[in-house]
């Protein structure tokens, strides 16, 4: 395994998937389609086909041999036992309203998980990355590592989730338990709550019903930066579903405490 080339192939991908996303970003007319058809409304727009599109080009040219999980466009097997882990706009709602907090999510993945992952935001122009001893973030003020906040008390913790409706009413239960103990809870940030983990601003972000492309990204970023992410028993989560994310050990055991008991 060729670490660098993975990396620079990493970024590559990132750069491919920005300059392919960003003309659709609030540009006039923008649509979207709906995936399902039992009410709800989960959007997929022509800014996420490109993106993924402009995504597997580059690592069909370059690491041809190498898996892809991708929301837009399915799994492809590969040869080499590494699959890259794509979802082309994490936060599509967002992208729709206009709202700068979405983001494009890369992971590299063998059998036991990420091992390194993106997630970059292209209009804004930040970029986190983590994995193999590296942990840090590009932006409009500079590069700079990436650290977690550390342990905090769940009453001074600040929480994150993305719909105040989450999951069934068992999930949400569990929730708003925990919510009611912290002492700040905010809602809407799709994968971008995820990076602040990683940079130390807030502690705690609880979802449920995720893919793996969803939260592969996420768990690279935030463990690299000496974070915690499992599901909501204390396990592993990359294969999606209940995910819990903490900035430090004391606010992680204090919520899988309350979620854990979740059926």
């Amino acid at each position: 395994m060729d670490r660098a080339d993975i990396v620079t192939t990493a970024h590559a991908v990132a750069d491919a998937a920005r300059r392919a996303v960003l003309p659709y970003f609030r540009s006039a007319g923008l649509t979207a389609d709906n995936k399902l058809a039992d009410g709800a409304f989960d959007p997929v727009t022509e800014g996420d086909r490109a993106a993924e599109r402009a995504m597997r080009d580059v690592l069909a040219r370059l690491r041809p041999n190498d898996g892809i999980l991708g929301e837009e466009f399915g799994h492809d097997t590969g040869k080499s036992g590494l699959t890259w882990v794509l979802d082309p706009i994490d936060g599509t709602r967002a992208f729709l309203s206009g709202a700068p907090t979405w983001g494009v999510l890369i992971a590299l993945s063998d059998e036991t998980g990420p091992l390194y992952g993106i997630i970059d935001q292209p209009y804004i122009g930040e970029r986190f990355e983590g994995g193999w001893g590296t942990a840090r973030m590009t932006g409009p003020m500079g590069q700079r590592g990436l650290r977690v906040r550390g342990d905090r008390q769940l009453a001074e913790s600040i929480l994150f989730t993305t719909f105040p409706e989450l999951g069934s009413e068992a999930e949400a239960a569990g929730f708003a338990e925990v919510s009611n103990k912290v002492k700040l809870t905010r809602y809407g940030l799709d994968c971008y709550a995820y990076s602040l983990v990683a940079a130390g601003q807030i502690d705690l972000v609880i979802e449920a019903g995720l893919q793996p492309y969803d939260i592969q990204a996420p768990i690279a970023v935030i463990e690299a930066a000496g974070g915690i992410v499992t599901d909501w028993q204390g396990g592993p989560v990359h294969q999606g579903g209940r995910a819990v994310a903490a900035g430090g050990r004391e606010q992680h055991a204090a919520a899988l405490e309350i979620l854990s008991r979740v059926q």
